[in-house]
């Protein structure tokens, strides 16, 4: 007897062999998936099962995977458009940042990811890196396990690099930052069957000193992790990691010795080619924040050079403080229209390819392809369903790809599973009372927050913006 058999769908398993099942299913049976293949195989075979899903001609595809979030920044969607970084910092980050609560992370981390969860992200890699009082992380993992979703909580930290601008407010000494590490790895990692992970997270490396990232990293290996920084986001990151450490901040990681597979790089707008050579070396893995690089002008990272290099790359939607949003269907068409246009060439980057940096990729570079990525016999259930007749802009559907990633919106989201588990039912998140209720909190708590950082650009406070450059 199975768990759950869904039926009478378009199966895309991002499989080895990339197989497609147009009448397809899926059988579940503890949180796994035993089976994939035509439906009506699979209806002949599992008459036994205890719950049985009619999809109707919805879509199939295996979990979204985001690799880069910064989840407490959902309370300052707005708060920051149209800077340049020094005062996107300064007017409304800094402040948020070293005001932030227990209760403040929870619920906007609660807000991040269920609206993570009606874009299809089912694996959400939160960067945590502000700590001006203690268990902040803690709000955050809370949230991860409330809601269902398989989570990574990234503890970041800063210990240097005032004279670069960090607010001492959100420094930590390295005594502090080891201490916290080890709580938080002992009480978390690897927690809820597997479902909650820890990595190390280094805001920077100009924000870190070389004893503080050699000691990261050392934690990182001990409980066989994952460790994960912001790498040449922009030219002047390169400049100030040489200011700090004699080098551009991706060459101390390799002077360091901090490579290897469980490595992710964020942003990395500037690699050169010596940088892209090493990564492919070690296999380190690249998020790509596109939605975030264009809202800052931060840069284009030429993806297209790193996947011809073999590097894996995955996506991020990063905080929302300079993305404004956590859709991860939003996430893939501009992925996809950036490098054309970048590179003038409609190849560049392929729809096909996208849903696979958000699956199979995003899963390879958090060190979990084994587990999820791909619909396959043996691994985890962890899918999203897709309804076209949800959404007029997926209509007609003639390659469900295509329409996910050129034609969709959230609303085509209509259901999630993580572990076998509906997180998700009929556009409905199944693991909370109340959605609304929760998101009239997250108002009160931003409206807060605000407040106690003195945060003015919002509401009146806001002045009409003609700038035109």
């Amino acid at each position: 007897m199975i768990d759950h058999l869904l039926k009478n769908g378009i199966i895309v398993t991002v499989d080895k062999e990339r197989n497609i099942f147009f009448q397809g299913a899926v059988a579940v049976k503890d949180g796994r998936i035993v089976e994939v293949g035509p439906s009506a195989e699979l209806e002949a075979k599992y008459t036994d099962a205890a719950r049985v899903t009619d999809l109707d001609g919805k879509i199939v595809f295996p979990g979204f995977v985001n690799t880069h979030n910064h989840l407490f920044q959902t309370l300052l969607k707005g708060l920051g458009d149209d800077m340049v970084l020094k005062d996107w910092l300064e007017t409304m980050t800094f402040p948020a940042a070293t005001n932030l609560t227990r209760e403040d992370c929870y619920l906007a981390s609660m807000l991040g990811c269920m609206e993570g969860l009606h874009s299809g992200i089912t694996t959400m890699l939160d960067y945590m890196y502000p700590h001006p009082i203690g268990e902040l992380s803690d709000g955050v993992v809370d949230a991860m396990r409330d809601l269902g979703i398989r989570g990574i909580l990234g503890r970041g930290c800063m210990n240097t690099g005032k004279q670069f601008g960090v607010h001492p407010g959100i420094m930590q000494d390295t005594a502090t930052i080891e201490k916290d590490l080890y709580r938080v790895f002992d009480a978390y990692h690897n927690s809820e069957n597997g479902r909650i992970q820890v990595w190390v997270a280094p805001a920077a490396i100009w924000s870190n000193t070389k004893e503080n990232l050699q000691m990261l990293w050392r934690v990182t290996n001990e409980y066989k992790s994952g460790f994960t920084v912001h790498i040449s986001e922009t030219p002047w990151d390169r400049d100030a990691a040489q200011e700090l450490h004699g080098k551009p901040d991706a060459e101390v990681l390799e002077e360091l010795g901090i490579v290897g597979p469980n490595v992710l790089m964020v942003h990395c707008c500037y690699l050169t080619d010596k940088d892209i050579a090493m990564a492919k070396k070690y296999d380190m893995k690249v998020s790509h924040n596109v939605c975030s690089n264009q809202y800052l002008s931060s840069g284009v990272a030429d993806v297209p050079k790193m996947l011809r290099n073999d590097i894996t790359v995955s996506l991020g939607v990063d905080g929302a403080a300079s993305n404004n949003a956590q859709d991860m269907v939003e996430l893939m068409k501009f992925t996809a229209l950036q490098h054309k246009v970048a590179t003038r060439n409609p190849l560049a980057m392929s729809a096909e390819k996208v849903l696979e940096m958000a699956t199979i990729d995003g899963a390879r570079a958090v060190g979990l392809d084994k587990e999820i990525g791909s619909l396959e016999v043996g691994k985890k259930a962890d899918l999203v369903i897709f309804d076209p007749l949800e959404c007029p802009k997926a209509i007609p559907m003639h390659n469900p790809v295509s329409t996910l990633v050129y034609s969709s919106s959230i609303k085509n989201i209509v259901g999630a599973m993580v572990d076998g588990k509906m997180l998700m039912e009929n556009g409905v998140i199944t693991t909370v009372k109340d959605e609304k209720e929760i998101y009239r909190k997250v108002q009160k708590c931003a409206e807060d927050l605000c407040e106690r950082g003195g945060i003015t650009n919002r509401r009146e406070g806001h002045k009409w913006n003609r700038t035109y450059g």
